[in-house]
């Protein structure tokens, strides 16, 4: 399956926030949003991603008054990103060599949409369960 497919079905919601927000605001807005990363934008241009992951980091070593500082001192700068005419193969070897769970997607220059590691295990998962069931009825056919 390819990343273009995944978004049709899942939708092309980006979820985003500036890098001079808060740390904190940012905290309610994954919660808002019931997502685990935001994309960090600075106008129409990515330039990091914020995870729930970089959130423990940051309180982690900082304490609550990382809470007040900006998202851009604790967001993903080194951004990978996932084009539509990918195969979910491809994604799951890159989130498992990055160790990432996030990948935006790029389409023509512009965010198209997130596929983030549940995306990529559900549709292995399906796959999985189709040819299971194409296997089952080939051979109760023959």
């Amino acid at each position: 399956m390819l990343v273009a497919e995944i978004l049709k079905d899942k939708g092309d919601a980006v979820f985003s926030i500036r890098p001079d927000v808060r740390l904190g605001e940012a905290c309610g807005e994954l919660d808002r949003q019931k997502v685990g990363a935001l994309i960090v934008c600075d106008g129409d241009r990515a330039v990091g991603v914020l995870s729930e992951r970089d959130v423990v980091r940051a309180i982690s070593r900082g304490g609550q008054a990382a809470l007040e500082k900006p998202v851009s001192d604790f967001m993903t700068a080194d951004i990978v990103f996932a084009a539509p005419a990918e195969t979910v193969a491809v994604l799951m070897s890159r989130m498992t060599d990055r160790r990432i769970r996030h990948l935006p997607v790029l389409r023509d220059g512009r965010l198209a949409g997130v596929i983030s590691i549940g995306d990529v295990v559900k549709c292995q998962i399906a796959e999985a369960t189709q040819e299971a069931e194409s296997l089952r009825t080939y051979i109760a056919a023959g």
